[in-house]
């Protein structure tokens, strides 16, 4: 004879029958005592009658939400909460798996909502909306710092962007001693120097990196690595691992004629961060933004805003393809701007060595390959011209690592990413992990988020000297071929 069980959730040891359980559920499941004429809550006496009267909680599966999310959250869990009223509960939930409810809350792409039961109905439930309503009904200070054991190792963060900084949370909730170095004047990374303050409040993103200090955990900004430290001093001085998340902030070219002129030319990074930084107040005339991935979106909605009299975007993928969300291309040109989809620049057109337009040439597109992406091939004698007095190229970045010399173990691959294990995040260097950007290229806040997560458990396994897994396939990061190979993402 098979006995079959199913899981309890709830340690019948420790349960007293109270029911005060039942009372807080917010979840509700048609009762099957009541042959679904009536509902119960999902943690519930499956034996009414038995003793002792234990009561169990009702889990059919992950939902989908949760798994689509990089980062995991417990997306039916804070939803719940938020549903209830239960802000600060809905932020603790969330708080479980990252430390920025707020920034997230905004700048989402909520690819979870593609997976959303409640399409099978009729829309997605708003999974990020509800998130900013949980963090904008909560101020992080009062939720207190739980109890943390104090452990003796030291652990060196290179970069406080998403992945740094997450990374540095939850080592720092398992005790460590956490410090981490900036390049940059203030922390945050991408999430301040290159989102725009009308999408990221900086209020929000300030509150959230000051909650982090809360844990323990040292920031140290205007500090470059290979310029002012060097990972073999911090090793010196105590660091038993090191987490490389340089961010990737360089760049990529396109490779036409005329894209190295100095001022008519800048890549994305560079003039979001000339305007955060005061350095870039106006933008006059014409203005082309090639890529309409979400920080294309964003530089030419700041350069509307900025006072620029045109704004125009290329794209030689179709509008389906296209990085950004739909609602973000609904609101970018909603303010104004034009978008040219299909579209690839061949060239920048100089005159008097003055930037006066780009020449560009229709694309079409090929049928999806094995992987589900398609490419772009350029149709001849369809060129078409656009007048602009500035062009602004977001067609994605790139890693800056010369910091990692030619004789260091921290291998660099010819995609001019760092090479790790891709589950464990390991370097080829003893005690040495890296994440995020740096060993992806350009993706999104809440990868950076994931990655910096998972590399805080394995560095914690590593720090206490458990067996970590060897294995794992190297493979090339997800991108376009082509011209424009990744966009530039959040």
């Amino acid at each position: 004879m098979t006995l079959h069980k199913t899981p309890r959730f709830i340690d019948p040891d420790a349960c007293t029958g109270c029911g005060d359980c039942v009372e807080v559920c917010p979840v509700e499941r048609p009762s099957e005592y009541d042959m679904a004429l009536a509902n119960r809550k999902a943690t519930y006496k499956p034996y009414a009658q038995a003793i002792p009267g234990g009561f169990a909680i009702e889990k059919l599966d992950k939902s989908p939400c949760r798994m689509a999310c990089p980062a995991h959250l417990n997306v039916q869990g804070y939803v719940q909460m938020v549903k209830q009223g239960q802000y600060r509960e809905a932020v603790e939930i969330i708080l479980r798996d990252l430390p920025f409810p707020g920034v997230l809350g905004r700048i989402c792409p909520h690819r979870c909502e593609k997976s959303c039961r409640r399409l099978e109905v009729d829309t997605a439930v708003s999974i990020r909306e509800l998130k900013r309503v949980a963090a904008d009904h909560v101020d992080l200070s009062d939720i207190p710092v739980p109890d943390i054991t104090p452990r003796e190792e030291k652990v060196a963060i290179i970069g406080a962007g998403p992945a740094g900084l997450t990374a540095a949370y939850f080592l720092a909730l398992d005790g460590y001693k956490v410090s981490v170095y900036e390049a940059m004047p203030e922390a945050g990374g991408m999430m301040r120097y290159a989102i725009p303050e009308f999408r990221l409040p900086r209020t929000v993103l300030d509150a959230e990196i000051e909650n982090l200090k809360r844990y323990g955990i040292e920031i140290h900004t205007n500090t470059r690595l290979g310029e002012d430290i060097t990972i073999e001093e911090l090793q010196a001085h105590g660091a038993s691992a090191v987490f490389l998340a340089t961010g990737a902030w360089k760049g990529l070219r396109t490779g036409i004629p005329g894209e190295d002129h100095p001022e008519g030319v800048l890549h994305v990074t560079r003039f979001l961060r000339d305007v955060w930084m005061g350095d870039r107040k106006e933008v006059q005339g014409r203005v082309v933004v090639l890529g309409a991935g979400h920080s294309g979106m964003d530089a030419a909605r700041v350069a509307i805003r900025l006072g620029a009299d045109r704004v125009n975007m290329v794209e030689p993928f179709s509008e389906n393809e296209m990085a950004a969300e739909p609602e973000e291309k609904a609101v970018t040109e909603a303010e104004g701007a034009n978008m040219h989809f299909q579209a690839l620049p061949r060239r920048v057109v100089i005159e008097k060595d003055q930037v006066v337009g780009i020449e560009c040439v229709r694309t079409r597109l090929t049928e999806p390959d094995t992987t589900g992406r398609r490419k772009f091939i350029p149709i001849e004698d369809t060129e078409f011209f656009i007048e602009a007095d500035l062009v602004i190229s977001s067609i994605g970045q790139e890693p800056d690592l010369t910091y990692i010399g030619t004789d260091s173990d921290v291998e660099v691959s010819k995609w001019n990413h760092i090479v790790v294990n891709p589950e464990t995040l390991q370097t080829g260097a003893p005690g040495i992990f890296a994440g995020g950007d740096a060993i992806t290229g350009s993706a999104t806040v809440i990868e950076a988020v994931e990655a910096g997560k998972r590399a805080a458990m394995y560095m914690g396994m590593y720090l206490r000297g458990e067996p970590l897994p060897r294995s794992g396939r190297r493979s090339r990061p997800s991108g376009r071929t082509g011209l424009i190979s990744r966009k530039t993402s959040r």
